[in-house]
């Protein structure tokens, strides 16, 4: 009866409301999934540009590590590898290979996507 009254009140009943809760509650999960999928759509060159600016930024630092220890290498050449220095000679060497293969994938990489 008191469920009468107040649907002839004009005050939906519990159930009415949680029905239509639910359906704006749907509504509003198109309504965003819609504006995420068109920001995405906007942004997706944006992220492919930034990848391969990060790459070749990162390809450079590398790159710049690979210089140092072409430096280090040059400082301690072949001359004095029976000497003192040669353990720092030999890291040197290894560390340089590793930055210079390290860069240079990255730049190789920037240059596939």
């Amino acid at each position: 009866m008191a469920g009468q009254r107040m649907a002839a009140a004009g005050h939906a009943s519990p159930a009415d409301r949680r029905a239509e809760g639910a359906e704006a509650t749907r509504t509003a999960g198109r309504a965003a999934g819609k504006v995420a999928r068109g920001v995405g759509g906007f942004l997706r060159p944006f992220g492919r540009v930034g990848g391969i600016l990060w790459l070749e930024v990162t390809g450079v630092f590398f790159l710049l590590f690979a210089l140092v220890f072409a430096t280090a290498l040059y400082r301690l050449r072949p001359a004095s590898l029976h000497g003192p220095y040669d353990k720092t000679f030999l890291a040197s060497a290894a560390l340089l290979a590793l930055f210079a293969y390290l860069g240079a994938s990255s730049f190789v990489r920037a240059r596939r996507k």
